[in-house]
Protein backbone atom coordinates (compact mmCIF):
# COMPACT_ATOMS: atom_id res chain seq x y z
CA UNK A 1 0.00 0.00 0.00
CA UNK A 2 1.44 3.33 -1.12
CA UNK A 3 1.29 6.29 1.21
CA UNK A 4 -0.79 9.08 -0.23
CA UNK A 5 1.21 12.27 -0.50
CA UNK A 6 -0.63 15.49 -1.25
CA UNK A 7 0.17 17.19 -4.52
CA UNK A 8 0.99 20.90 -4.74
CA UNK A 9 -2.20 21.54 -6.67
CA UNK A 10 -4.36 19.97 -3.95
CA UNK A 11 -2.54 21.89 -1.21
CA UNK A 12 -2.94 25.22 -3.06
CA UNK A 13 -6.66 24.65 -3.35
CA UNK A 14 -7.10 24.58 0.46
CA UNK A 15 -4.78 27.44 1.46
CA UNK A 16 -3.80 30.85 0.18
CA UNK A 17 -0.03 30.37 0.51
CA UNK A 18 2.17 27.30 0.79
CA UNK A 19 4.59 27.27 3.70
CA UNK A 20 7.73 25.34 4.41
CA UNK A 21 5.96 22.69 6.51
CA UNK A 22 2.86 22.25 4.34
CA UNK A 23 2.41 18.62 3.37
CA UNK A 24 4.76 17.32 6.08
CA UNK A 25 3.49 14.65 8.45
CA UNK A 26 3.25 16.24 11.93
CA UNK A 27 4.40 13.01 13.55
CA UNK A 28 7.76 13.35 11.84
CA UNK A 29 8.18 16.95 13.07
CA UNK A 30 8.44 16.09 16.75
CA UNK A 31 10.98 13.38 15.98
CA UNK A 32 13.05 15.75 13.89
CA UNK A 33 13.22 18.39 16.61
CA UNK A 34 14.32 15.94 19.28
CA UNK A 35 17.19 14.82 17.07
CA UNK A 36 18.50 18.39 16.92
CA UNK A 37 19.21 18.38 20.62
CA UNK A 38 16.38 20.41 22.10
CA UNK A 39 16.34 18.95 25.59
CA UNK A 40 13.51 20.34 27.70
CA UNK A 41 14.69 18.62 30.86
CA UNK A 42 18.20 20.09 30.60
CA UNK A 43 16.78 23.60 30.28
CA UNK A 44 14.41 22.95 33.18
CA UNK A 45 17.40 21.90 35.29
CA UNK A 46 19.25 25.07 34.29
CA UNK A 47 16.32 27.22 35.36
CA UNK A 48 16.14 25.43 38.72
CA UNK A 49 19.85 25.91 39.31
CA UNK A 50 19.64 29.62 38.45
CA UNK A 51 16.68 30.08 40.80
CA UNK A 52 18.62 28.30 43.56
CA UNK A 53 21.95 30.08 43.11
CA UNK A 54 20.60 33.64 43.06
CA UNK A 55 19.38 33.77 46.69
CA UNK A 56 22.35 31.73 47.89
CA UNK A 57 24.78 34.19 46.33
CA UNK A 58 22.72 37.16 47.50
CA UNK A 59 23.30 36.48 51.15
CA UNK A 60 23.10 32.91 52.34
CA UNK A 61 26.83 32.30 51.84
CA UNK A 62 27.81 35.11 54.21
CA UNK A 63 30.48 36.28 51.75
CA UNK A 64 30.52 40.04 51.18
CA UNK A 65 32.10 39.70 47.73
CA UNK A 66 29.49 37.22 46.47
CA UNK A 67 26.64 39.52 47.52
CA UNK A 68 27.67 41.75 44.61
CA UNK A 69 27.19 38.93 42.07
CA UNK A 70 24.02 38.30 40.04
CA UNK A 71 23.26 35.13 38.08
CA UNK A 72 22.73 36.06 34.45
CA UNK A 73 22.23 32.60 32.91
CA UNK A 74 22.82 28.90 33.35
CA UNK A 75 23.33 26.68 30.30
CA UNK A 76 24.35 23.05 29.76
CA UNK A 77 28.01 22.79 28.83
CA UNK A 78 28.09 20.37 26.90
CA UNK A 79 25.22 18.51 28.59
CA UNK A 80 23.32 18.61 31.86
CA UNK A 81 26.11 16.87 33.80
CA UNK A 82 28.08 20.13 33.69
CA UNK A 83 26.49 23.57 33.80
CA UNK A 84 28.01 26.91 32.84
CA UNK A 85 26.84 29.63 35.21
CA UNK A 86 27.31 33.13 33.82
CA UNK A 87 27.39 35.81 36.49
CA UNK A 88 27.61 39.60 36.34
CA UNK A 89 28.87 42.07 38.88
CA UNK A 90 26.51 44.61 40.37
CA UNK A 91 27.04 48.09 38.85
CA UNK A 92 28.53 49.56 42.03
CA UNK A 93 30.73 46.56 42.91
CA UNK A 94 34.09 47.65 44.36
CA UNK A 95 35.72 44.24 43.78
CA UNK A 96 37.71 43.23 40.71
CA UNK A 97 36.89 40.24 38.52
CA UNK A 98 39.77 38.05 39.70
CA UNK A 99 38.72 38.47 43.32
CA UNK A 100 35.11 37.58 42.52
CA UNK A 101 36.11 34.44 40.60
CA UNK A 102 38.40 33.40 43.46
CA UNK A 103 35.52 33.70 45.95
CA UNK A 104 33.19 31.78 43.61
CA UNK A 105 35.61 28.88 43.29
CA UNK A 106 36.28 28.89 47.03
CA UNK A 107 32.56 28.58 47.78
CA UNK A 108 31.90 26.04 45.01
CA UNK A 109 31.33 23.05 47.36
CA UNK A 110 28.70 24.95 49.34
CA UNK A 111 26.98 26.18 46.18
CA UNK A 112 26.92 22.67 44.74
CA UNK A 113 25.47 21.37 48.01
CA UNK A 114 22.67 23.94 47.84
CA UNK A 115 21.96 22.96 44.23
CA UNK A 116 21.83 19.28 45.24
CA UNK A 117 19.25 20.14 47.90
CA UNK A 118 17.07 22.02 45.44
CA UNK A 119 17.05 19.60 42.50
CA UNK A 120 15.93 16.01 42.43
CA UNK A 121 18.62 14.17 40.54
CA UNK A 122 20.78 11.20 41.33
CA UNK A 123 23.96 13.16 40.58
CA UNK A 124 24.49 16.84 41.12
CA UNK A 125 25.88 18.57 38.03
CA UNK A 126 29.31 20.17 38.09
CA UNK A 127 29.23 23.96 38.14
CA UNK A 128 31.55 26.10 36.06
CA UNK A 129 31.49 29.86 36.48
CA UNK A 130 32.09 32.56 33.91
CA UNK A 131 32.05 36.26 34.57
CA UNK A 132 30.12 38.15 31.88
CA UNK A 133 32.14 40.89 30.29
CA UNK A 134 35.41 39.28 31.35
CA UNK A 135 37.99 38.82 28.64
Amino acid sequence: MRSRKSSRREMKSVCSELGELDGVDPRSLSHRYTQRGINRKAWQLCRQVAETLQPVLAGETGDEVLREVLVESVVPAPNSSRLLVTVVLAPDCPHNQAEVLEHLFRSLPRLRCEVARAIHRRKTPELTFRLAGAS
